[in-house]
């Protein structure tokens, strides 16, 4: 089994090859990613993979095209999740997966596992969401048997953004902000989970279609700061900001940082009320499900990986 993965150096990449390597250490895998920071990391971890720095954008005088000639499978994980750069949408979500397609179908490669998000089904209009509804159709109509997997929001190993980068702010700060008084519901996923979802999909080719892969268990924002603030052992203190302070703080911070963690449009979508639909995926795909408490345990203890940061 040989395995392309375009975007394949980030949260869910690193934890695919890990579970992978673990599972399945016959297997190979090709990473192309971008981010000479994050493969790096991986290389140094998992250095049996083949790994490639190269944009996915174009073909010219880049290697990764023929890297896929001889792929069984190809896992697309490349996405642009938050940028206040709005062009990076439109290339890394929509021009990526056309020009990796095109490849795909040049060398054979039939079998796909697309990863889209849960935002698909948001109430949500931002450029993420809108570029992740397209990426789906463009995918679909060049390989109608793809499965599409749709996670929401997911934490783990090697997580740089998300609760990861919350909990490196609970440990570094006395007070830690929560927008308005916390109450919106999550339903967070544990990305060990998917992954095991992942290779479920690589193991039965007779799944097919699309899939929305949810956590099963719905918390309150503020309650799931509690659990990650007692994990960390962290005595940071809650601060509750009104919704439209918050977001002005965050357009303050994006117009420093051109890579900020979190954005006012991504506050907008976790505030939005999404609750999304509860399918029973342990049964569909074979797979065990970790409750949130263990799994951020797991994610924040571990021995092998808990230490291990991604530059941002």
């Amino acid at each position: 089994m040989k395995i392309f993965l375009p975007g394949g150096a980030g949260l869910v990449g690193i934890n695919l090859i890990a579970s992978i390597t673990s599972s399945n250490p016959d297997w190979k895998m090709v990473v192309v990613d971008k981010n000479l920071n994050s493969i790096n990391v991986a290389r140094r971890i998992f250095p049996d993979v083949s790994y490639l720095c190269e944009d996915l954008s174009f073909t010219k005088n880049q290697k990764w095209p023929f890297e896929i000639k001889d792929c069984d499978i190809c896992i697309m994980l490349q996405a642009e999740i938050g940028s206040v750069n709005d062009k990076l949408f439109e290339i890394n979500n929509i021009k990526t997966t056309k020009v990796i397609l095109n490849e795909l179908k040049k060398f054979g490669v039939s079998r796909i596992i697309h990863i889209s998000s849960s935002v698909v089904n948001s109430k949500s209009d931002d450029l993420y969401t809108k570029t992740k509804r397209q990426q789906e159709l463009i995918v679909l109509s060049h390989f109608p048997d793809s499965v599409i997997l749709r996670p929401t929001l997911m934490f783990g190993w090697f997580d740089r953004k998300h609760l990861g980068w919350l909990s490196n702010l609970m440990v570094s700060f006395p007070f830690f902000p929560i927008p308005g008084r916390g109450q919106f519901i999550r339903q967070p996923l544990y990305v060990g989970d998917f992954c095991s979802i992942i290779k479920s999909c690589i193991c039965d080719p007779s799944l097919k279609g699309s899939y929305n892969i949810t956590g099963l268990e719905k918390i309150k924002y503020v309650d799931l700061m509690k659990i990650l603030r007692k994990i960390k052992s962290s005595k940071t203190l809650f601060i509750y900001l009104p919704i439209p302070l918050f977001s002005f703080l965050l357009r303050l911070w994006a117009f420093i940082s051109n890579k900020p963690a979190f954005t006012s449009s991504q506050l907008y979508a976790l505030i939005a009320g999404d609750q999304f639909e509860l399918i029973d995926w342990p049964t569909i795909f074979k797979v065990e499900k970790t409750n949130i408490e263990n799994a951020l345990n797991l994610t924040h203890n571990d021995p092998r990986y808990s230490k291990i940061k991604i530059p941002f």
